[in-house]
């Protein structure tokens, strides 16, 4: 390149700025060419394919603090070093793919934080008409159980499937919400608790929705924290629960 050019020029030509080529000289990836007389430095073009490698090699991932050696390196050294930065720029795009997929999932709502079966059931629970409130708490619920009682989440959630596909069960489940809003002292609720504790009892399956996640190793401490999450209970609701409790407790049923 007859002359060269100037240094705004070499960097229009190759695509970065004036203070990069600047940059790369005070880091000696490239030598700064010899002052013209009119004292401006001209750039040939050696200087322009060594910038050109430089930017491209950066572009690539590789450090800045690497470029050098690179370039000056023979071959073989040349091909290892690029072989490095794939493996390095491959595990990045997987790391990347993965956090793109959980935005996906955000999106999605209950899908990032609970597995697919999971959020199936909600759907179901808000296809059955429960209400919002207490699919909101369930979701809540369940974050928090497969997070503190992992082991024993899968077993709950079939026990919770098949709590669901029962239809007496579902009216009782109703008429516990409709409880919460009655006065604490309503007959209505000792009546209730029992023909809940009965229900459970009869079909040792639903026990686990109550027990599944409470056995293990400090499980107790750890359901205790999901059960009670977000938890503001009516007196009503309190003494149903309390209820029901005892007279699980009373048939023999081990509840922490």
């Amino acid at each position: 390149m007859r002359g060269g050019v100037t240094i705004g020029q070499a960097a229009e030509f190759v695509g970065v700025t004036v203070k990069t080529v600047r940059h790369y000289h005070k880091l000696g990836l490239l030598p700064e060419p010899e002052r013209d007389g009119s004292g401006y430095r001209r750039y040939g073009s050696g200087d322009l394919l060594r910038l050109v490698q430089i930017r491209t090699l950066a572009a690539a991932g590789v450090p800045l603090a690497e470029i050098g050696p690179l370039l000056d390196a023979g071959t073989d050294r040349f091909a290892a070093t690029l072989a490095d930065v794939e493996r390095q720029l491959t595990d990045r795009i997987a790391e990347l793919t993965a956090r793109r997929d959980t935005l996906h999932r955000l999106a999605d709502g209950d899908r990032a934080l609970l597995p697919d079966r999971a959020v199936t059931l909600l759907r179901h629970m808000r296809g059955l008409g429960f209400p919002a409130e207490e699919v909101a708490a369930t979701r809540e619920a369940w974050v928090l159980a497969r997070a503190l009682v992992p082991d024993g989440f899968d077993d709950y959630l079939t026990h919770f499937e098949y709590a669901l596909s029962d239809p007496h069960l579902l009216e009782l489940t109703r008429l516990a919400a409709e409880a919460a809003t009655w006065e604490p002292g309503d007959p209505r609720i000792d009546e209730l608790a029992t023909a809940v504790a009965d229900h459970y009892l009869a079909h040792p399956a639903l026990l686990s929705t109550v027990t599944g996640l409470r056995a293990g190793n400090q499980a107790a401490t750890r359901y205790r924290l999901i059960a009670h999450h977000g938890e503001k209970p009516t007196p009503a609701a309190a003494r149903l629960s309390a209820l029901f409790e005892s007279r699980l407790r009373a048939a023999g049923v081990v509840i922490p």
